[in-house]
């Protein structure tokens, strides 16, 4: 077994056998993705795989990286219509590996997450019916009833988008640069959304994060979703702030938060369409739509403040540099929508 920074495999074995997790040789593991976000790993022995997220290495943001909200959610919705991976272990300390971390089994398929993978889908057509599936996945999400599934206690039922706005602007002020450029727009598209929250659609489980590459297609058919990760934003919520997060990723600033990535790329209906398709998946009105989408602009502004914060943190300016770039005009449509 050869450790990776950030997670001590010699340790996480014990921690494997000491739960009951069934165990053939030694472990290996590779970094799937990390540095921005939480760190995915691929871990496997002789006769199982596994994937284990873990918080980053640096610079931390409060609430952002929790590892008990995603091993629960994932652990509820098992029978549910919402594919997930079967939760496997979770520890919420660092007497494991140093840091929270919680553990799934694999699920083979395919992730999505550049253009070129996206293009391998198909044609426009092909591509389409993928989006098409993506969607009724989420419109499922927010189907499943919380308390169902015992989750009706995984964040408050009302008073979600207030929260929401408030969270986000003391985001701000913890991951901007001093003298920040963008300040005054930041504030002042915070303060309109504090100004003009409306009543709540209603209260669902939220993803918080949803797109194409947060999810693992059929290797075969990808009009088929069989698995959908990363569910550390995950809470009780509005799904009509779900939706609208899932339409602002289409635009093309995000390329500078995720480079080429495959849900901005025009081969994705826009995001007018994606809302349209989603209102019809899910059988909603989309009221109070452009405050919802001044909102999804606003969190995806903070979320590229904080990747650019994290990784002035750990040193690496040029991949910060770009992703602050997107804070910006990601504000301005957020300004323009209220507009």
């Amino acid at each position: 077994m050869t450790d990776l920074e950030g997670l001590d495999l010699t340790a996480l074995d014990r921690h494997l056998r000491e739960v009951g997790v069934p165990r053939t040789g030694d472990l290996h593991a590779e970094l799937v993705s990390g540095g921005r976000s939480n760190l995915t790993f691929l871990v496997a022995d002789d006769a199982s795989k596994w994937v284990l997220r873990r918080p980053p290495l640096h610079g931390l943001t409060p609430s952002a990286h929790d590892m008990a909200r995603e091993y629960r959610v994932v652990a509820a919705l098992k029978d549910t219509a919402v594919p997930v991976a079967r939760a496997v272990t979770m520890r919420n300390d660092d007497s494991v590996l140093g840091a929270p971390f919680q553990m799934v089994e694999f699920v083979p398929g395919r992730v999505v997450r550049y253009t070129h993978q996206l293009e391998a889908l198909g044609d426009e057509a092909a591509i389409e019916q993928s989006v098409d599936a993506l969607i009724a996945v989420l419109a499922d999400l927010h189907a499943v009833e919380p308390d169902a599934v015992g989750l009706g206690d995984f964040g408050k039922p009302t008073g979600y988008l207030e929260r929401q706005v408030r969270r986000w602007g003391s985001q701000w002020d913890l991951v901007k640069q001093p003298d920040d450029a963008c300040d005054a727009d930041v504030k002042k598209l915070h303060s309109r959304l504090a100004e003009s929250v409306p009543a709540q659609s209603r209260s669902a489980i939220v993803h918080g994060d949803y797109r194409i590459d947060n999810t693992i297609l059929d290797a075969e058919d990808a009009t088929k979703v069989v698995a959908v990760l990363d569910w550390e934003m995950s809470t009780l919520g509005d799904p009509l702030s779900d939706a609208a997060l899932m339409c602002v990723y289409r635009h093309p600033t995000f390329h500078f938060v995720h480079a080429d990535a495959a849900w901005a790329s025009e081969l994705v209906p826009d995001p007018d369409a994606l809302a349209e398709k989603y209102a019809r998946a899910a059988g909603v009105d989309l009221h109070d739509w452009d405050f919802y989408m001044a909102l999804a602009y606003f969190k995806l502004a903070i979320i590229g403040a904080g990747i650019a914060f994290r990784s002035r943190e750990a040193g690496v300016t040029d991949d910060g540099d770009r992703v602050e770039e997107a804070v910006a005009p990601l504000v301005a449509a957020g300004l323009r929508a209220l507009s």
